[in-house]
């Protein structure tokens, strides 16, 4: 992914830092050109003159990534709620039709800032397929104002059906060659900025072979991820196998349509063939905790996942499912709800879930790799948390267990992009919030 935030240096001093699988305590971290390139004792790192940030007292971790959510849908909170899957997707098409670029740009703005305020500093967007080109612009122009790293999935499907059982809603439709062509022009749109373009497939069922051929060789030829929903519920596998004899997975390998630069997205009815099947591939998962929940669709075998070597990253999923973009929320619920389903109060603890949270994925999305905190050559995606904001917080007696157990959005302080504030204070340094809820309100 293309980095191109202000080439600066900056050191953010004194401060308590998650690296190598521990916290460091009393360190300098200096980052120059969007990169981390030392982690020192305070004091004994050679730091700049200005460009300083005071982390006395504070506690530095990798930023999130989100690696599932669907934007505009930050307008749509509490629909359907209390609705099975299909009549809930049915409730959202109506709303997908309906969005004008104007909604579009302030859902993106909104739900980007929420999850920047949370500690999120990379996103995958996955978009519904629309026809208007203005509409994708509006999203491209908001996640640029805010500043978050993203990958936006322009939505593609090639098979529409009205019932919505086997394809996708038709009023959204448009020839494939349309899309593709489209999703260029984006990419050239994006270009320059903390922002690629990736394709998003709603699920198996709503594209056909040769759609599944064509989006492959062109996503392949210009390294984009391609993002698909996938056995959120049993239905994937029950049309597929209505309509092409097989299951969901089958389908898919069948038309050669699973590599490593696709994230599945749920996989809560993945079975044991299946997750060797997309280790086999290399398909990583996108697991979505809360979501799952909300809709009542299950729990995603994570542990089974990783064990099978799949890799897995975390989702917060789309407002009208979650309802928020709260990373540290889907942090906690995706650790508890393990524990719960498998008896085990030792699973899933701080380090293993900032690992997932932060870096789980990050190789079908085109993103550096990275686990056990922040290492020295990390691109300077951070936060940096204050847990003397929130004092529900306190006392710490361990800062990775008070994160994971107790942290909201309200002890994110700053959050660094690249190494660009894109948060300071609890706040956006890019946009005027107070401006953004006189027209949310409005809405």
């Amino acid at each position: 992914m293309t980095d191109t935030t202000p080439q600066t240096t900056t050191a953010i001093t004194d401060v308590s830092v998650f690296s190598g699988g521990r916290w460091l305590t009393g360190r300098d971290v200096l980052v120059e050109d969007g990169h981390v390139t030392a982690i020192g004792a305070h004091g004994e790192v050679e730091l700049p003159a200005a460009g300083r940030i005071d982390g006395s007292g504070a506690h530095l971790i990798p930023g999130f990534v989100n690696t599932h959510t669907h934007l505009q849908q930050s307008l749509m909170r509490g629909i359907a709620e209390g609705v099975p899957l299909l009549e809930w997707l049915l409730q959202v098409g109506e709303e997908s039709v309906a969005i004008t670029p104007e909604r579009a740009y302030a859902a993106t703005v909104a739900a980007s800032l929420e999850a920047l305020r949370s500690g999120t500093t990379a996103l995958v967007e996955h978009m519904w397929p629309h026809p208007s080109t203005e509409v994708h612009e509006a999203v491209l122009r908001g996640l640029r104002d805010t500043g978050i790293r993203a990958v936006l999935g322009r939505g593609v499907a090639d098979r529409g059906d009205a019932s919505r059982r086997w394809g996708f809603e038709p009023r959204l439709m448009q020839p494939l060659t349309d899309v593709l062509d489209h999703t260029e022009q984006l990419a050239k749109d994006a270009a320059g900025s903390t922002v690629t373009v990736g394709l998003a497939v709603p699920n198996p069922r709503s594209v056909t072979p040769e759609g599944m051929a064509a989006i492959r060789n062109f996503a392949t030829a210009r390294h984009m991820t391609v993002s698909i929903h996938l056995l959120e519920t049993t239905t994937d596998d029950l049309m597929c196998r209505e309509h092409a004899g097989m299951g969901a997975v089958e389908y898919l390998a069948s038309h050669d349509f699973l590599w490593d630069r696709m994230i599945a997205v749920h996989c809560v009815e993945l079975d044991a063939e299946g997750r060797r099947t997309l280790a086999d591939r290399g398909v990583a998962v996108s697991y979505n905790p809360i979501s799952n929940m909300r809709l009542g669709s299950g729990i995603a075998a994570v542990p089974d996942l990783i064990s099978d070597g799949v890799s897995v990253g975390l989702g917060v999923d789309g407002a009208a499912s979650n309802d928020t973009q709260d990373m540290l929320e889907s942090l906690r619920t995706g650790a508890y709800v393990q524990r719960a389903a498998r008896r085990k109060a030792d699973l899933f603890g701080f380090e293993q879930m900032l690992d997932i949270a932060s870096g789980g994925a990050n190789s079908a999305l085109g993103l550096q790799a990275r686990s056990g905190g922040v290492q020295v050559g990390d691109v300077a995606d951070l936060t940096l948390i204050r847990f003397d904001r929130d004092f529900a917080t306190l006392p710490v007696r361990d800062p990775g267990a008070a994160i994971l157990t107790t942290g909201t959005s309200r002890i994110v302080d700053m959050v660094i992009v690249g190494g660009d504030v894109v948060i300071r204070d609890g706040h956006s340094t890019r946009v005027d919030e107070a401006d953004l809820i006189r027209t949310l309100a409005a809405l």
